[in-house]
């Protein structure tokens, strides 16, 4: 009768009360790290050198390369995708031979606890570095579970991505900074293209490259069209083709195309199969009879729609910044557009609320007037001196004065109202 007890309890009662206890140790009602994304200008600048210096584009297939990442810009990395893929929060910290990394998940409401807190220590070896130490809430895993979980992640990328299989050669720490030696290879750059974009999303643009080489093939106004033009038309579609679901998905996917084809840029930048789909006769856009601001406009409501607006507003602020060290001039008028595409990007993508609404302003006849302000007498030109000593910099009274007044034209417009 024992020996029968014990079969019974063991497998129906027992594994599932200890998987229970583990699950509650596992969560917790506080977070162990709560931040929030805070990109600066610097943070931006520091990113886009790194990336110039290590454009795959650029690189010599089979040719060692390191890169260095200092502490900082590595954890605000991390921390943003955390937030904005899994409502998360991260902190890593380097040291010489190790990391730590600490992150937290909000969960949906539950009864047990809110937030999956995660503990690890990563150790240096000659290759990939392997987990000493990892922790999930109250419950301290045993390493070599981390290490299985850590092999097996790596062997699902491998199987996904072959390319991409002997890339990363060596990662090292040391204190403040991440040392990763690698070797590309052309194929692993249309695998992670490919791996960027959903199979669904690239079907999207897919349509909405085919109706812009429809509209551009038109000789409305010479070789010239006001960002209405191109607008109206195409979320007209994407409201016949979402019906009562996928608003967001189509404006979205609407957005990018006009994005990339205003800056000049083929989809194939990010999509390798885009190279074979017709291609849109290039034509000026305008936009406030401006061609300049059709670019940062669409540019942050491309960022705001795909990965929301604190990124938006640094991309456009860093953008004005560099103008200001040697190129056109820091221009209130350019931020305008960053702010007002920032705008027009989360009405169209964050909500099915907001896509409604955009739809309504659509069926009205959407001209200019009802998504960009009136930016006219906006000052802009001013080299770094002298921006700084009209406003002080980057923060101070005089400069949020004028962008309260920008913020302030955005906000009563038709669609943002």
């Amino acid at each position: 009768m024992g020996k029968l007890l014990r079969v019974v309890f063991v497998p129906v009662i027992g594994l599932p009360l200890v998987l229970a206890v583990l699950v509650f140790l596992a969560l917790d009602n506080t977070p162990l790290v709560a931040r929030k994304v805070a990109f600066t200008p610097d943070n931006i600048e520091r990113a886009k050198r790194l990336l110039d210096r290590n454009d795959p584009r650029k690189m010599r297939s089979g040719v060692a390369r390191t890169i260095m990442v200092v502490q900082e810009d590595l954890d605000l990395a991390l921390n943003f995708a955390a937030s904005r893929y899994a409502r998360g929060s991260t902190n890593i910290v380097l040291q010489d031979g190790r990391a730590t990394l600490r992150a937290t998940f909000e969960l949906p409401a539950n009864p047990i606890g809110r937030y999956a807190n995660l503990d690890v220590v990563l150790i240096q070896t000659q290759y990939l570095p392997r987990v000493e130490e990892l922790r999930i809430g109250r419950v301290l895993v045993p390493a070599f579970v981390g290490n299985w979980l850590l092999r097996e992640g790596i062997q699902r990328i491998k199987a996904d991505y072959p390319a991409t299989a002997d890339v990363v050669k060596q990662v090292r720490a040391s204190d403040g900074v991440l040392k990763l030696v690698f070797e590309w290879n052309d194929a692993a750059t249309g695998q992670l293209k490919s791996a960027l974009v959903p199979a669904e999303d690239q079907a999207r643009w897919r349509v909405y490259q085919a109706k812009l080489v429809e509209l551009t093939a038109q000789q409305l106004g010479g070789r010239r069209f006001s960002l209405d033009e191109l607008l109206r038309p195409m979320l007209q579609l994407a409201r016949q083709r979402a019906g009562s679901t996928a608003a967001m998905a189509e404006n979205r996917a609407v957005i990018v195309v006009l994005a990339f084809y205003v800056n000049g840029e083929g989809l194939a930048a990010l999509v390798p199969a885009a190279r074979d789909w017709p291609a849109p006769t290039q034509r000026v856009v305008t936009l406030a009879g401006r061609t300049d601001s059709p670019q940062h406009f669409l540019v942050s409501a491309a960022l705001a729609a795909t990965a929301g607006s604190p990124l938006s507003d640094a991309v456009g602020l860093y953008k004005e910044l560099d103008d200001s060290r040697g190129g056109s001039g820091f221009s209130f008028n350019d931020l305008a557009a960053d702010r007002s595409g920032t705008r027009f990007g989360e009405i169209a993508a964050a909500s099915p609320g907001g896509a409604a609404r955009l739809y309504r302003q659509v069926d009205r006849s959407l001209r200019e007037p009802d998504f960009f302000p009136d930016v006219g007498e906006l000052p802009e030109y001013m080299n770094e001196m002298e921006f700084k000593r009209r406003y002080g910099g980057v923060g101070q009274p005089a400069y949020l004065k004028e962008l309260g007044e920008i913020e302030r034209r955005i906000a009563a417009l038709p669609l943002y109202r």
